[in-house]
C-alpha cells in the first residue's frame, strides 16, 4: 500500500454450491508495524548558501523517506548543535514532512568555510525509530574582503646605477575570498604619471615590481609609487599601499667649474686686469658644484700656474682668484692658470680647466732708444731730401701706449733735417757742403700716445763726408791770373840735388781727396830736373853747367 491508509486488500469471493453461487466481497486491513526506520536518500547531504545571505534565509532539505504510515511515520527532524542554523519542520499537502534550515547567525566564509552537520528523522513508532545523514553546509563566497596589503608604506632603496630588470619589491596582498573573488591583480594607481610608468614594471600577476629604466639621482631623488590591488569579483574590490623608491647617490658625476670674471673677452674664455692693479685685486669668482649629494658632492678647489695668483674662499663652494703680487703685463702679459676640482667620493672625479688671464696695459715704459747716440755720415753736396738715417725707439706698452711718435728739437735741428715721425726716418733739409760745416748734432725726441705721454731723446751725431769737389789751390809761387808763376835764379854750377825751389798747395777737401801729388809735366831737359811728389820740392838731377840757357818748367799739382 505504500503511503496509502488505510491498507486495504480488497477481493470477491464467489462461492458455488451446486445451482446456487455465493459472492462474498473481502476486504483485508493491513495495519503497519514500525519496522522502518526512516531514511534519507544519500548517506550524505550537502547544501550551498552564500556568506551574504541574511538572516532567515531558508535551505529546503530533501525529506527521508519512511515506509511506515500512519504513527509509526516519520514525524520530526533534529539537526546537530550548530550556532549558525535552527531546523524549521513543515508538512506537505501530500502529508510528507520537510525540514529547512533557517539562517539564524550571519555567515563568515573566511571564518568557517563549511558546517559539517548530522541531521536525524524520527518516527512515531514505540520505541521509534531514527534515520540519519550527514549534512555538509557550504559556505560559498561573497566578494566582502579587499585585497589586503602587509603594510600601507614600502620603502626601497636602490643604487641609480642599479641594472635594469633589478626586482626591487615582491608586493603581496591577500584576499580571504575564494575563487575569482580571492584573485588578486595588481597595477599602478592612476596618479602614476606615464614616465614613471616607464621606469618601473609592476608585474599584474605576481606583483614583482622591477626596474625597467634607467635612474638618476640627481635628475630624480625619490618616487612614490600608488600601487593597487584588486580582486576579480563581479564587483571588484581594491586596496592601495605606498611604495617610496629612493635613489641613492652613486659618484657618476664629476665637479663643474663656473668663472665669473670681473672683466672678460667676448668669448668669456679669458679674464682681464690691469697691470696696476694692487695686491689682493679681485680678477674672477669661480663656483664649483656637483650633482652628487653627500661626500660625492663635496668639492675642494685648487689653483696651478703661476705664483702672482692665488684662489681664496669666498662663500659656500665659491672662491676668489686673486694677485698675489704687483703685476707687469711687460714681463708676463698672461697667465695661464689650471683650476682642478675634486670631489670627495670613495672614487673621486675631477676635473681639470684651463683659464686665461690677460694683463691689461698701463702706459707704465718710457719709449727706449736702442742707442742713446748714433753716429751717422753723408757726403757732401747732396741732394735735398736725402736720407740720413733712423733712429728707433721701443715701447713694450701696447696700443696708444705704445705707439711712438718721433721730432727733432731745437730750431737748429729742424733747419738741418726733418724727421717722419711716424718711423723715426731723418732726411737732409738742404745740401751740405763739408767745407763749412763738418759735424751737426740732432736732438731726436720719442713719445708714446699714452695719456700723460711718455718720452725719451737721443742724439744723432751727423758728421759730413768729404767728396772731392775742390782742386788743389797753388800757394807757392803766389797765383795770379788763374795760375802760378814763379822766376827763380840757380847758380851756374849749382851740383845735382841743389835745391831749386819749392811749389807749395792746398786743398780744401780731407783725406785722400786733399793728399796732394806733385809732377812736372813739360819744359824739363832729360835729366836736369826732378820734383818730389808728395812735397812739390824741385831738385837739380845734375849740374849746371854755363852753357844752360833759361829753362821753362811747368808743375801739375
Amino acid at each position: 500500500c505504500q503511503e496509502q491508509e488505510p491498507c486495504l486488500l480488497v477481493f470477491d469471493v464467489v462461492n458455488f454450491s451446486r445451482e446456487k453461487f455465493l459472492l462474498i466481497h473481502v476486504e483485508i486491513q493491513v495495519k503497519d508495524i514500525n519496522d522502518n526506520a526512516p531514511e534519507f536518500p544519500q548517506p550524505e547531504m550537502a547544501v550551498e548558501i552564500s556568506e551574504s545571505s541574511p538572516l532567515g534565509t531558508r535551505l529546503p532539505l530533501e525529506p527521508a523517506l519512511d515506509a511506515d504510515v500512519g504513527a509509526n511515520y516519520l514525524q520530526l527532524y533534529h539537526v546537530s548543535a550548530n550556532s549558525y542554523f535552527e531546523l524549521e519542520v513543515q508538512s506537505r499537502a501530500d502529508g510528507v514532512k520537510c525540514a529547512h534550515l533557517v539562517l539564524v547567525q550571519q555567515l563568515d566564509r573566511e571564518t568557517e568555510a563549511e558546517l559539517n552537520l548530522e541531521l536525524s528523522a524520527q518516527d512515531g513508532g514505540r520505541p521509534p525509530r531514527t534515520g540519519r545523514a550527514k549534512l555538509q553546509v557550504r559556505v560559498l563566497d561573497a566578494n566582502d574582503n579587499r585585497p589586503a596589503f602587509e603594510q600601507s608604506s614600502f620603502l626601497v632603496e636602490l643604487d641609480e646605477d642599479a641594472p635594469l630588470g633589478s626586482v626591487l619589491l615582491q608586493l603581496e596582498a591577500v584576499d580571504p575570498d575564494q575563487g575569482l573573488n580571492g584573485e588578486v591583480l595588481y597595477g599602478f594607481g592612476p596618479a602614476v604619471p606615464a614616465d614613471v610608468r616607464r621606469l618601473f614594471r609592476l608585474d599584474a600577476q605576481s606583483g614583482r615590481l622591477t626596474l625597467e629604466g634607467p635612474l638618476d639621482h640627481e635628475s630624480r631623488p625619490s618616487f612614490e609609487l600608488d600601487v593597487e590591488a584588486q580582486d576579480l569579483g563581479a564587483k571588484p574590490s581594491r586596496s592601495g599601499c605606498k611604495v617610496t623608491v629612493r635613489v641613492l647617490d652613486i659618484n657618476d658625476n664629476a665637479p663643474e667649474i663656473s668663472i665669473t670674471p670681473a672683466a672678460s673677452s667676448s668669448s668669456g674664455l679669458a679674464a682681464y686686469i690691469t697691470e696696476a692693479a694692487a695686491k689682493g685685486s679681485f680678477v674672477a669668482l669661480v663656483s664649483t658644484s656637483d650633482l652628487d649629494s653627500g661626500r660625492n658632492g663635496r668639492v675642494s678647489c685648487t689653483l696651478y700656474g703661476h705664483q702672482d695668483l692665488e684662489l681664496r674662499p669666498a662663500y659656500g663652494n665659491c672662491h676668489m682668484i686673486v694677485t698675489a703680487a704687483a703685476l707687469d703685463r711687460e714681463r708676463e702679459a698672461e697667465y695661464n692658470l689650471t683650476l682642478v676640482a675634486e670631489d670627495q667620493g670613495p672614487t673621486p672625479h675631477k676635473t681639470i680647466r684651463l683659464y686665461t688671464i690677460r694683463v691689461g696695459d698701463e702706459n707704465d715704459n718710457a719709449p727706449s732708444f736702442s742707442r742713446s747716440e748714433y753716429r751717422v755720415s753723408l757726403l757732401e753736396n747732396n741732394q735735398p731730401g736725402a736720407y740720413i738715417a733712423t733712429v728707433l725707439a721701443r715701447d713694450p706698452d701696447l696700443g696708444h701706449n705704445g705707439r711712438l711718435t718721433y721730432r727733432l728739437l731745437e730750431p737748429a735741428s729742424g733747419r738741418l733735417a726733418t724727421i717722419d715721425p711716424a718711423t723715426g726716418a731723418i732726411y737732409a733739409a738742404r745740401s751740405f757742403d763739408r767745407e763749412s760745416l763738418r759735424e751737426a748734432e740732432l736732438r731726436v725726441e720719442a713719445s708714446d700716445g699714452g695719456s700723460p705721454p711718455l718720452s725719451s731723446l737721443a742724439t744723432v751725431s751727423l758728421r759730413i763726408a768729404d767728396r772731392n769737389d775742390n782742386a788743389p789751390l797753388v800757394t807757392q809761387p803766389l797765383p795770379g791770373n788763374g795760375s802760378a808763376v814763379d822766376v827763380i835764379a840757380l847758380p851756374g854750377r849749382a851740383p845735382a840735388g841743389y835745391l831749386a825751389t819749392r811749389v807749395r798747395a792746398r786743398d780744401a777737401d780731407q783725406g785722400l781727396n786733399a793728399r796732394l801729388s806733385y809732377r812736372i809735366v813739360s819744359g824739363e831737359q832729360a835729366g836736369l830736373f826732378t820734383i818730389r811728389t808728395d812735397t812739390g820740392e824741385i831738385y837739380l838731377g845734375r849740374p849746371l853747367t854755363s852753357a844752360t840757357g833759361p829753362l821753362r818748367l811747368i808743375v801739375a799739382v
